[in-house]
């Protein structure tokens, strides 16, 4: 097996067992916040702290893995991540709750961005989509299974317990990290013309790559994908849903887990198609799709309507998660994948941030349809620019 391809196993495996911690916590996260006798408002304040942990440690994450390298930085952010969850877990009230989840998202930024910078390092144009596209769906896999332990860990131990198992595994991920990912800084470093523009200053760096028009699209797409997910598919459809079709929490659930079962299914042939084809060739249709599925979650009629609405969102989620990733590390001289990556991962990560406050407060105004209007509109609107602005960065020989 090649250098790279070791590489890309390791982070497979680092992503899978951080993953199924983070995805352990989501069907207690509401209700261990509840449990400190806090109001429904407070309780989204737990999600957004996390987002907005991610969104502060980006670029720091990205300059550190260029100072420290690669492999010391993702065992540092698991570290951190570990740190964070352990003392959610023992959390006595919800001021220190908050501070704790603030911490376990700042951990989990590090070990998201340098992941990102670690797959630009390994992949070449090529190939980029398909190495992508594998970390992408052992991530997705990871997230959509880890309810169902975190749920049982709950049940029979309580709700600190899946904080505890997040814990372990951001613990595990620290020592895959250290004893199995090789440093891959010198690799992302070599080829190309634009050798001299490694020596910049990180922050040079990334005032090069934003007077990039396609680069500053891709990172918007990124963020316009995170606010429909958060704000659309995790904040308003359950609660929509709920009221339009009278559909259970089981119900929902198991919808939204099938959408990302299919998700996962066209990860790679989505990773083909974009080295096969170009980023754009991908990119475009799945943000166009992604604003269809929230026009058809406004519309659906019936439960299997809705199970329709999740499938088709899952697809676009998911082709949604590589092209633009690939298309952003295309734009990325030698040199400057850690400045590229980083600040692509803290523009979507913003999107986590601004996406359930922003159009929780268009469904205060306007309604839960008109929310889902806003976002299906923003996301083909995007989709839009990005057809006629955005240059192609890979051609297929």
């Amino acid at each position: 097996m090649t250098v790279e391809g070791r590489v890309l196993l390791a982070m497979c495996g680092l992503i899978t067992v951080n993953q199924l911690g983070f995805g352990s916590v989501i069907p207690v996260l509401p209700l261990y916040a509840q449990s400190f006798g806090v109001p429904a408002s407070a309780i989204g304040m737990a999600v957004a702290i996390y987002g907005l942990a991610r969104f502060f440690v980006a670029i720091p994450s990205g300059k550190l893995a260029d100072w420290l390298g690669r492999r010391p930085t993702l065992a540092i952010g698991g570290l951190i991540s570990a740190a964070g969850s352990f003392w959610c877990a023992a959390a006595t009230g919800y001021p220190e709750f908050i501070v704790a989840r603030f911490v376990s998202g700042f951990g989990a930024g590090i070990i998201l961005t340098t992941g990102q910078v670690v797959l630009a390092d390994i992949s070449t144009p090529e190939r980029r989509g398909r190495i992508i596209s594998i970390y992408q769906g052992c991530f997705l896999f990871a997230v959509g299974i880890g309810p169902l332990p975190g749920g049982i860990l709950a049940t029979y131990f309580g709700l600190a317990a899946p904080f505890q198992a997040y814990g372990v595994a951001s613990l595990l991920a620290m020592a895959v990290a250290w004893f199995a990912v090789k440093e891959t800084k010198s690799l992302g470093q070599t080829g190309g013309s634009h050798g001299g523009e490694a020596a910049f200053s990180f922050i040079r760096q990334i005032g090069l790559l934003i007077r990039q028009t396609g680069f500053v699209l891709v990172s918007i797409v990124s963020l316009i994908n995170a606010v429909t997910r958060t704000g659309g598919l995790f904040t308003i459809i359950p609660v929509f849903v709920s009221l339009q079709l009278g559909l259970s929490a089981a119900e929902i659930g198991s919808g939204m887990a099938l959408g990302s079962v299919f998700g996962l299914i066209v990860a790679y042939p989505s990773g083909v198609l974009s080295d096969r084809f170009g980023r754009k060739a991908v990119i475009v249709p799945a943000t166009l799709i992604n604003g269809a599925s929230m026009l058809l979650f406004m519309a659906a009629p019936s439960y299997l309507w809705f199970v329709v609405s999740c499938v088709v969102w899952g697809i676009a989620a998911s082709v949604g998660g590589t092209a633009p990733s690939a298309y952003a590390a295309d734009s990325a001289p030698p040199g400057m994948n850690a400045a590229a990556m980083s600040t692509f991962r803290m523009v979507g990560d913003l999107g986590y941030v601004i996406g359930p406050i922003a159009l929780g407060l268009v469904v205060d105004a306007q309604g839960s349809q008109t929310a889902l209007l806003v976002a299906a509109a923003i996301s083909v609107a995007i989709g839009m620019l990005f057809l006629k602005y955005a240059p192609e960065t890979h051609h297929s020989a």
